[in-house]
C-alpha cells in the first residue's frame, strides 16, 4: 500500500528564498529515491511563508528508506531555525475508494 503524506512547515519572516532553496535541494534528492512517487513542493497563495510538500512512496519500506537517507538529517537541521514550527507537521492521508 502506497504511503502518502502532507508535510507543513511556515518560514520565519524573512527566511522565505532560503527555506524555498533548502527545499528545492532536498526536492531534487528525494525524487531520486527508488520509491518515492511524488514530492511536491507548494506554497500557499494566500499565505507565500506557508509550505506544503505532498509526498507520496511506493510503500511503507520505501517511506522507512526515506527516513533513513544521509541528506534528511542535514536537512533537517539546516530547516529548523528558519521555520516557525519545532519540525515539520506531518499528516498521513489514506485515499477515498
Amino acid at each position: 500500500m502506497k504511503k502518502t503524506l502532507l508535510a507543513e512547515f511556515t518560514a520565519r519572516k524573512g527566511a522565505e528564498d532560503e527555506v524555498a532553496r533548502l527545499i528545492r535541494d532536498y526536492a531534487g534528492k528525494v525524487r531520486e529515491e527508488e520509491g518515492n512517487l511524488v514530492f511536491d513542493v507548494y506554497t500557499k497563495a494566500s499565505h507565500p511563508r506557508a509550505f506544503w510538500i505532498f509526498e507520496v512512496y511506493r510503500d511503507e519500506d520505501a517511506f522507512q528508506a526515506h527516513l533513513k537517507a544521509p541528506y534528511g538529517g542535514p536537512f533537517n537541521a539546516a530547516l529548523s531555525p528558519l521555520i516557525e514550527e519545532d519540525a515539520s507537521v506531518l499528516t498521513f492521508l489514506d485515499r477515498v475508494a
